[in-house]
């Protein structure tokens, strides 16, 4: 009986501890700032393609 309510409390200590850690880790959607995307060049645009010989 007591390894289970130490099992029990375990879980739920694992719980709160992982919902406080998932409202803490700073991950937010945030928009994309353009200005530091690059540009497309040449390479972006080529065509994967298989060669068989």
């Amino acid at each position: 009986m007591i390894i289970l309510i130490a099992l029990l409390a375990l879980g739920l200590w694992a719980l709160v501890a992982t919902i406080v850690e998932l409202r803490r880790d700073g991950y937010r959607p945030i928009p994309t700032d353009w200005s530091r995307v690059s540009r497309r060049d040449s390479l972006d645009s080529a065509e994967a393609g298989h060669l068989y010989r």
